[in-house]
């Protein structure tokens, strides 16, 4: 998924001549507490709630405040994985999004991209999980693929963090496209592969639902 593809259509951007209250207004409107601000198309920054509190003048114009995030963007191709970077270095919970000539396209939320991420094929499509620990220096997504495939099986996501308990260690967790993984299982224990956790059928739920909410910790929202 690409910025452009998750614009949220519902939030407006403010003008650089409106007033503090009208944005104060629609971020109640929108039940958000920041909103992109925009001068002849050109994007300005991010005004906030606690910045126009911090101001404390309901009448000044939004070009008098010093705005937030004034190059902080993503252009419409990048993919959401830098929103969410961008999200996390500066504690924000909106991007804007330009074109190649520099124009405010739109925003998109942190929500906006969790809400894609959790409706995606590899989310939604029923499936096993299996979770297992590997030195880092033999980490091999190719091989990792090569195993499940020689069973008739496809990796549909992955996901890997670091072992909290030994840092030369990764924490790899596979969703495969059947919820039947004794065969799968049988030939990683047979390529050592040692298998910490397997969720099948109905169990892979609770799986995806703990990855959005390590989202969630991650960006601390």
């Amino acid at each position: 998924m690409i910025a452009e593809e998750l614009i949220n259509q519902m939030l407006p951007p403010l003008k650089i001549n409106d007033t503090a209250q009208k944005a104060l207004q629609w971020m109640d409107e929108f039940r958000v507490n920041q909103l992109p601000v925009i001068e002849k198309k050109q994007y300005r920054g991010m005004v906030s709630e606690d910045l126009i509190y911090k101001h404390n003048h309901a009448e000044a114009t939004l070009g008098e405040l010093d705005l937030l995030c004034q190059d902080v963007f993503v252009y419409y191709n990048q993919h959401f994985y830098e929103i969410l970077r961008l999200a996390n270095l500066y504690n924000i919970q909106a991007i804007a999004v330009l074109d190649e000539a520099q124009h405010f396209l739109g925003v998109v939320t942190v929500q906006d991209v969790i809400n894609a991420f959790a409706s995606s094929v590899s989310m939604q499509e029923e499936g096993g999980i299996l979770v297992f620990l590997i030195d880092k220096r033999d980490y091999s997504l190719t091989e990792i693929s090569r195993l499940v495939e020689g069973n008739h099986a496809k990796i549909l996501s992955t996901y890997i963090t670091d072992d909290k308990n030994d840092l030369n260690k990764l924490r790899i967790t596979v969703k495969i496209n059947t919820p039947d993984l004794n065969r799968i299982v049988a030939t990683f224990e047979r390529y050592n592969y040692r298998i910490v956790a397997q969720f099948q059928s109905g169990q892979y739920q609770e799986v995806e639902k703990e990855r959005l909410d390590m989202f969630f910790k991650y960006l601390n929202i």
